[in-house]
């Protein structure tokens, strides 16, 4: 299956399917050849700080993760499933309250079974991460 359109309905499919991304409102912008792009808008019921309005790093941390496994299963190899072996998370700053905030991942490297993928979070200035990331997912073929 190598057709982006077909990447990007099954993605989106499977976001659905999960609990908590359907929850936190996840959307496939973009996926194909081991990248992924994955946002989520801002909602009141996902700050941890009401003070400062500031989404829960929890939150960031499932849209990367999300968005790390969805750019394993577009790997050209095209695995059969993914699961997180290990995924490591530098939080840069808070989001800022009221933007969505995008992750955006790639699969640098693959062998038989792992994939290594690096990614990032963004609100809505670009050159200024609110997180980066870097981790190892099963790619199970």
């Amino acid at each position: 299956m190598t057709d982006p359109a077909d990447h990007a309905r099954i993605a989106q499919q499977f976001i659905e399917a999960i609990p908590h991304a359907r929850a936190l409102g996840m959307r496939v912008d973009e996926i194909g050849q081991g990248r992924a792009v994955i946002s989520m808008p801002w909602a009141d019921h996902l700050v941890g700080d009401p003070r400062t309005g500031v989404i829960h790093g929890g939150v960031v941390s499932a849209l990367m993760d999300t968005c790390c496994g969805a750019a394993v299963m577009a790997h050209p190899t095209n695995p059969r499933s993914t699961a997180t072996i290990d995924l490591r998370i530098d939080y840069m700053r808070a989001a800022t309250p009221g933007q969505r905030i995008t992750a955006r991942a790639e699969c640098y490297h693959m062998t038989r079974s792992v994939a290594f993928l690096r990614a990032t979070a963004l609100d809505d200035d670009p050159d200024n991460p609110v997180a980066s990331a870097t981790g190892a997912f099963t790619a199970e073929r």
